[in-house]
């Protein structure tokens, strides 16, 4: 059941549309609404943001921070036909409130949180991060432009990031509902209220209620995210809609469009003189550690029978500390691997940070065999 729910907050392609205005509608119908009279669809919810704002009067403010361009292409979209009122409340946010409140109750207050932890938990931390980056990007729009562009003076590039980001807040999240919806199923509560919510969500990313129109965007096209789930690709965007909105990432840390491609070249002196600490951090894993241990004539800090303790001095950041050590099983060619761990800056010898690589305290770790 959660499994499913995590294919459906990840899932990509192109939308389901039949399914999804007929879960639109039978949310409207619960909520004692007429079925909107049309439903209109975009590429991404970028799009759908700034249709949004536009529908709400912000038209000629986006135009202002250099984003007139979308705001054509919002207004192509909506027709000129007027959406009246957004009714989010009705649609989504009083069911989903009640229907979470009285599963707590139902639950009580030391099974709920359990019941959480075995379902929409496990997909919490990675969607929400997800909505998280979304969101951001969409009000960067205002600072970047829809092609990457500067925009226009600063005051009205932060009064248009502000309208964006607000206007995501109106949206039904769709697919990223997937760690809520995945409790409620559980908990056998999708077949009532929140059943249209469900079925939408299984079939469409974002989207915004209104009386009169709904708009639905799509689902990416592209998703890559290493094997934590974070959003993660060095030759292009880590996620990435039909409109080209998209979204960069090394390992879960947003990097400029054409970093990786930039690194061409890459020594530690530039590495060194990156002054921004997370791409200097991406620019040290391209690199290699071990390599830049090497070409920087670094010495160990500790050196014991599990392993040996590197750190790799930063200007303005915290030193990358590491622990070297060698993998007991040999390869099929009768080599052995040598990895570099990631460990606290604080750590002060090697055995502490294989230790807390296991998670345990120095004095506790006691291999039997060394891997």
């Amino acid at each position: 059941m959660v499994g499913d729910w995590q294919s459906v907050a990840f899932g990509t392609g192109p939308a389901d549309r039949g399914r999804a205005e007929a879960g639109v509608a039978a949310a409207y119908a619960s909520a004692g609404l007429d079925a909107p009279a049309r439903y209109v669809w975009v590429p991404s919810p970028a799009r759908g943001a700034v249709a949004a704002a536009v529908l709400a009067g912000h038209g000629d403010r986006l135009r202002e921070a250099g984003l007139g361009d979308l705001v054509d292409l919002a207004r192509g979209d909506l027709g000129g036909t007027p959406a009246r009122a957004s009714v989010l409340t009705a649609v989504r946010t009083r069911p989903w409130e009640a229907e979470r409140t009285a599963a707590c109750s139902e639950q009580g207050p030391e099974q709920w949180p359990r019941v959480w932890a075995e379902t929409g938990g496990l997909l919490w931390n990675q969607v929400q991060s997800l909505v998280t980056r979304v969101r951001a990007a969409i009000g960067a729009l205002a600072v970047q432009g829809p092609g990457g562009e500067s925009g226009a003076g600063s005051s009205a590039q932060d009064e248009a990031e502000t309208i964006l980001r607000s206007a995501t807040l109106d949206a039904v999240l769709g697919q990223h509902d997937a760690p809520w919806l995945a409790l409620f199923e559980t908990l056998g509560r999708l077949s009532g209220p929140l059943d249209g919510l469900a079925e939408a969500a299984r079939s469409a990313g974002w989207w915004w209620p209104y009386e009169d129109l709904v708009i639905l965007s799509e689902r990416p096209s592209d998703l890559h995210r290493d094997e934590p789930g974070r959003l993660h690709r060095g030759d292009g965007p880590a996620m990435a809609y039909p409109d080209g909105f998209s979204l960069h990432a090394w390992r879960g840390m947003p990097i400029p469009p054409d970093f990786v491609d930039s690194l061409t070249g890459l020594t530690p002196g530039r590495i060194s003189a990156e002054e921004n600490a997370e791409l200097r951090r991406v620019m040290l894993e391209i690199f290699g550690y071990d390599r830049y241990l090497a070409e920087t004539g670094a010495r160990p800090l500790h050196r014991d029978e599990t392993g040996v303790l590197w750190s790799i001095e930063l200007p303005g950041d915290e030193p990358v500390v590491m622990v070297e050590v060698v993998n007991s099983t040999p390869e099929p060619d009768g080599t052995r691997r040598t990895y570099y761990l990631r460990v606290p800056p604080g750590t002060r010898t090697a055995r502490a940070g294989v230790a807390w690589t296991f998670g345990v305290d120095e004095a506790d770790y006691h291999p039997e065999k060394q891997t």
